[in-house]
Order: structure tokens, then sequence, then C-alpha cells
């Protein structure tokens, strides 16, 4: 017999009634019956009920040991008593008569629960990520992970796409997020960049040959932590197609996604191949408030602001009048909620820093609130009837300038879809957002700037950049979408030297900057060059998305907290005195404030 086991703490069943077997793990739970003791045993692949009394040479040892200790257990597979059998496990209809145990590692007293799932600390769980994984959840999570890239590997390795690894060390981007730096000892006072994306090198891969690449591909940004996105690293399925149209792009990735999240959706729909919307920008700025809209919720945004631009309401008609919006979300079936609800919704959304949110109430056709009464009935009437809402229906109004009126409306309607229910949660609602603006006008620095992707192609290309308005000019720019996650940004790339040189010079940036800050690329542009695409669904997300977490922390096998520390490591940590003697680096303090 193996040194350790003969099983897994999964594998019994039934048919191995009588057998002798070994098996190896952690002790989960302990529960002393007077005489009989009772041990869960586990170990990756799942759980196996021990058993031993006063005729057993382990119970003295087993009930000297605290849970989490590794040991061996020798023993006879037997049925379970009529009655007691545990549907909820795999190896429920049997237990193990324990006759010897090893002991192989002696667990201290827990700093955290491992056996349920009870909520603990942060800062606990991270510095003890080791005992927290072995939480029955948080270890599924992995193996879900686990599952999901190898999936993401074995369907574009179907459509012909080769794996390619890009540098790690690599050179600064100007553009995009903050870098991490790494100092090079060779060459003092110089700096390595880790790579926020392979961008560049997936489009020199492209320029070079290769038809289709793809990578899991770790990136690296020096950016503040949120629910969806870890703070230092993430990954990401990172992949580009050369002589490829957006159609082919899409064509080629939808199968991929759809695929995955059907794999692995327990149970939920997944939005088929071939069927994902194509939703304009504006038109979901309008709709939906968002670039990255839940489909899952059902209401959509209407602009009003032309029924109220004479209006007894004279805060929304001077908005309207000085170039404003009014932004109208619907509460469907709101008859039977008090005057609180809708109180509480403004107050909300002053708590998220905005003016206020205005309503009407509606109860049997009859109008309830300031707005209705000072718009007028009947013109209240006309608008709920150009908006095809009910007599028992709410009305939500969110107005200012463009941006603000419709980032207000869109957290509104995901708010208001929460609070009533209406947000379904047996979908997976994949989508694509297109027609991104090529520019945007910075408002601070008072000039034109690129509005996303410095580097997709101009829907138009030299011409749309010679003739056009920028502020009107679209590009070949695309999100992935699914229940409000942005997946991935991607584009049909600028892959001529004219085009790019214009598309910056529009931008503020001389023709030498671009040679300077992007030398690699724009000098392979001159080579030759095919036209191609591509973009990069983040794994982290998709996992967190099919896990139904909340947060990229219960996906990633080792993260760091909010402020970008490791806990566990102890990392990041100050350099030794030689470390730094060897890369000529002298630190600067701080001055004191």
């Amino acid at each position: 017999m193996h040194a350790y086991r003969s099983h897994t703490c999964a594998a019994l069943s039934a048919a191995e009634v009588g057998e002798s077997v070994r098996l190896s793990g952690w002790i989960h739970r302990k529960r002393d019956h007077g005489g009989v003791l009772f041990v869960d045993l586990r170990d990756h692949y799942g759980i196996t009920q021990i058993v031993c009394d006063s005729d057993s040479a382990a119970l003295p040892i087993l009930e000297g040991l605290r849970v989490e200790s590794v040991v061996t257990i020798d023993g006879s597979v037997k049925a379970r008593a009529a009655g007691t059998a545990n549907a909820n496990l795999a190896t429920g209809e049997i237990e193990v008569y324990a006759r010897s145990v090893a002991i192989l590692s002696r667990a201290d007293e827990l700093p955290l629960p491992v056996a349920g799932e009870q909520e603990y600390p942060e800062d606990i769980r991270l510095k003890y990520r080791f005992l927290d994984l072995r939480r029955e959840k948080v270890h599924a999570n992995m193996m879900l992970r686990s599952k999901v890239i190898a999936s993401l590997r074995t369907r574009m390795t179907a459509q012909g796409f080769m794996e390619i690894q890009t540098p790690i060390l690599t050179a600064s981007s100007p553009e995009g997020a903050r870098d991490y730096l790494v100092p090079s000892r060779v060459h003092p006072g110089k700096f390595y960049a880790l790579p926020q994306a392979p961008q560049m090198f997936k489009q020199l891969l492209m320029v070079a040959g290769f038809d289709k690449y793809f990578q899991i591909a770790p990136c690296f940004r020096d950016e503040d932590a949120r629910a969806d996105r870890s703070p230092g690293e993430f990954y990401q399925l990172d992949f580009e197609m050369s002589f490829v149209t957006q159609d082919d792009v899409f064509d080629a990735i939808e199968p991929v996604l759809a695929g995955v999240f059907a794999e692995f959706a327990n149970g939920k729909t997944v939005t088929a191949a071939g069927d994902f919307p194509r939703i304009p920008y504006a038109e979901a700025m309008l709709k939906y408030g968002s670039d990255k809209p839940d489909l899952r919720n059902p209401l959509l945004i209407s602009d009003v602001g032309g029924a109220f631009a004479a209006s007894g309401f004279g805060l929304f008609e001077r908005i309207v009048g000085e170039g404003g919006f009014v932004r109208a979300i619907p509460a469907p079936g709101t008859a039977d909620k008090s005057r609180k609800f809708f109180d509480e919704m403004n107050e909300w959304a002053r708590g998220e820093g905005h003016a206020g949110l205005g309503y009407v109430t509606r109860k049997g056709g009859e109008f309830g609130g300031p707005i209705a009464k000072n718009h007028g009935a009947e013109k209240m009437a006309a608008l709920y009837d150009t908006l095809g809402l009910g007599p028992d229906d709410g009305l939500f109004f969110a107005a200012g300038k463009e941006l603000a009126a419709a980032k207000l409306a869109g957290a509104a309607r995901t708010r208001i879809a929460e609070q009533l229910g209406l947000i379904a949660q047996d979908e997976f609602k994949l989508c694509w957002i297109v027609d991104f603006p090529m520019f945007e006008y910075d408002e601070d620095a008072k000039k034109i700037d690129f509005s996303h992707n410095p580097f997709s192609m101009p829907q138009g290309e030299l011409e749309a950049l010679e003739t056009m308005d920028p502020l009107t000019i679209k590009a070949w720019q695309y999100d992935i979408v699914c229940n409000g996650v942005e997946l991935s940004s991607g584009a049909i790339r600028n892959h001529r030297p004219d085009i790019m040189y214009k598309a910056f010079e529009i931008a503020g940036y001389s023709r030498a900057d671009v040679d300077t800050n992007f030398a690699g690329m724009i000098n392979a542009f001159k080579f030759g060059a095919p036209p191609h695409g591509g973009s990069a669904p983040g794994v982290d997300r998709i996992v967190m998305l099919l896990a139904d977490e909340p947060n990229l922390r219960e996906v990633v096998v080792f993260p760091m907290n909010q402020k970008a520390e490791d806990l566990m490591m102890g990392a990041p940590n100050f350099a030794t005195p030689q470390q730094l003697r060897e890369l000529r680096i002298k630190p600067v303090e701080q001055a004191k404030p």
C-alpha cells in the first residue's frame, strides 16, 4: 500500500465496504459522542467520516490532536447505519473505522476557523491566506479558476491561436495607468517597467507575421484597488489577429466566452455566440447611463428634456434652457410604496455627491410630488404615455450636464432595480459596446485628447482625421460587458504611421513625441504592418462572475489588500543597504508636513 493513501477523501463509496484503506488529510471537524469519536478527514478532493471507539488504538491519539492537524489513518470501510447517510457528501454512504493513526504534522491553535463559512476580517484572512484557502468556498473558487483557464486555452487553440509569452521586463509607457518600475543593476539609474498589458508586443507579433496570438497574460498596474480590480496585478486572455475587421474579432471571441460561461454557468442561461447585442456607446450612455450596462435590468432611461422646455417646474426648465439634460428612470409598480421609498432614493443620490433625484409618484392614475404638481397633471400624463408607463408606476429624474445626468441616471437605474427586485439572478447577459468616440475634450487641460485607446483605428481613417470635427469621430473600438462588468476593451488597431501621426497631432503630440514615446511600434509599422485587432477579456473578472463573488479577492489565490500590501509575505518591504548599493539607489525621505 502507498505510504500515505490508497484513496483520496472523496473516492470511497458503498462499493468499497469491507476493504482496508489508507487515507491522509487534515482533521476538519471532531465530534465526541461519549467514547465514540467522529472525525471528518479532509483533503483537496473531499471529506470522509472517520470513526473510532475505545477498541481503537487511534482514539487517544485523535482525541489529543487539534483540528487542521495532518494525519494518516489506516482502517476498514463500513456502511453507515440506516438513516445516517449524508447525501451532501460524495462519501456519505460510508465511514472508515480507524485502526491506527500516524501524525504527519500537528496544528497549533488556529487564528481563524477553516470549517464553516463564517465571515472573518480581511486582514486576518489575507495574513493567513494558506488557511483561508482551505475553506470550502475559497478552495472551490481556485479550482474553478483553474478549470476556466484550461477551458479558455482549449477553445483558443481549437480556433488556431498560438500561445506566445511576451516580456515581463519592458519599457515604461507614457499612456495608461502608473507603471511598476524595476531598477536595473547593470544599467545604473535606468529602470524597466512591468507591462500594464502586452499591448505593443502583441501588435508587434502581428507585424512579425504571427496571424493569431493569445496568452493568459499577467498585467501590472500601480493603481488603487476596487471590487472588480485587484491592486498590483491581474490576468487577462490577451489575443490579437491579423487581416481582420471588427466582425472577425467578434466572431472569434464570442464562441470562446459564450462557451466558457455556459460550461460553468451552473444552470444559469448565457447569451449565445452570435447573439451578443451591439450597443453604440452613445445609446448605452442614454438608455443605461453607463458604458457597462447590466442587461439583466429591464429598466431603460429616457431623455425627457424636451417635455420640460416650457414647464411649470422651473428648475428643470432652467436646466434645459441652459443646455442641460433631464433623464427619466421608471420605477414600475410602486403604487404600494410609501413616500419614504422615494425620499430615501433622493437622499441616496445626495449621499453619492449629486444635487438630488427628483421623482413623481402615481397611484391609480393620480400623480403626486412637487414635480407633477408644478408641471401639471395633463403634461405629466402625456409624458407617461410617451414613456409607456402605467397608472401605478413611479418616475425618477436626473438633471444637469449631460455626463453628470447620465451617470446619476445609470446609478439610479441600478439601485431602483435592486430595490424592486427586478434584476434577473439566473442569467449571464453579454454584449458589445461599440462606436466609442475617438477623442474627447479635456476640461482641465482645455484641449482635445484621446477618449480611450490612442492606438485604435479611427472610423474613416485618415480622411476622417483631416476633414471631420475630432469630437465627432468614432473609433473601431469595443468593450465586452457581462452583467454590468466590463470584461475587456479592444480595438481594430491603427497600423499606418501616417494615420497615427495625424491622430496624435490632434491630441497635441508632435511627430517627435510619437517617435520617442512609441519608437518600437511606429518603427515597426514603417516596414509593413497588416491590419489587425484584438481584445483581452479579464480572467479574474470572468471567474468572479462565474463564482458569483462580489470581490476579485475571492477568486485570486494570494491577493493583496486594498493598500496593495501582501500581509502574508510582508510585501512591499524595505531593501537592504547592500541591495540599494548594488542598484545605486538612495531612498529620499519624504518631507514632514
